[in-house]
C-alpha cells in the first residue's frame, strides 16, 4: 500500500489482511495456513529488502525468483504473491510478532531455508548494508536459527552468486 507522510500507510486494509494481521497480533498467534504462511514469508522478505530504505529492483526480481522456485509458481503468480506481499508488508505488525508467528508455522529446516532466502535478497543489489545485517542477525534470532547456520546460509547465497 502507498505510504503517506511521516512512513503512515492508508488505513484501509483489505479484510483477508485485516484477519491474517489479527492473527499475527494476536498474544498466541495461532499457526499459519500454508497461504496465509506463503504470503507472510514473502512479506518478511519485502521487509529484509526495504530495510535499507532502497527497494531495487534486483531485490525485486530476487524475491520473484525464490517465489517461483520455492512455491512452485510461475513468474506471474509469484508477481502477484510479491505485490500482494508488499502491501502486508506496510501494514504488518513489528518485526518481532510478525516472525514469530512464522517460526510457529514452518519446521527448523524450512527455517534456516527462510534464512538463506533472506540473505539472497539482501545480498541481490550487490551490496550489504549494516541495517540488513542487523535485521538478518534478529530475524534469524527470532526464527530460532543460530549464527552459525545464518553464517553458512550466508556464504552459500555468496558463493552461488
Amino acid at each position: 500500500m502507498p505510504r503517506l507522510a511521516a512512513g503512515r500507510v492508508r488505513p484501509y486494509i483489505t479484510p483477508m489482511f485485516a484477519d491474517l494481521l489479527r492473527r499475527l497480533t494476536a498474544p498466541m498467534p495461532e499457526r499459519l495456513p500454508a497461504p496465509d504462511a506463503k504470503l507472510a514469508l514473502a512479506a518478511l522478505m519485502v521487509r529484509v529488502a526495504r530495510s535499507d530504505g532502497h527497494y531495487a529492483s534486483a531485490e525485486v526480481h530476487r524475491i520473484d525468483r525464490i517465489l517461483q522456485r520455492r512455491h512452485g509458481l510461475d513468474a506471474d503468480e509469484a508477481a502477484a504473491l510479491r505485490r500482494e506481499a508488499e502491501e502486508l508488508e506496510a501494514e504488518a505488525p513489528d518485526t518481532v510478532r510478525f516472525t514469530k508467528a512464522i517460526k510457529d508455522t514452518i519446521s527448523l529446516e524450512d527455517r534456516v531455508a527462510v534464512i538463506e532466502a533472506l540473505w539472497s535478497v539482501v545480498l541481490a543489489d550487490g551490496a550489504r548494508d549494516e541495517e540488513e545485517d542487523g535485521l538478518l542477525r534478529l530475524l534469524a534470532n527470532l526464527l530460532g536459527v543460530n549464527d552459525r547456520d545464518s553464517n553458512l546460509a550466508r556464504r552459500r547465497v555468496e558463493q552461488d552468486g
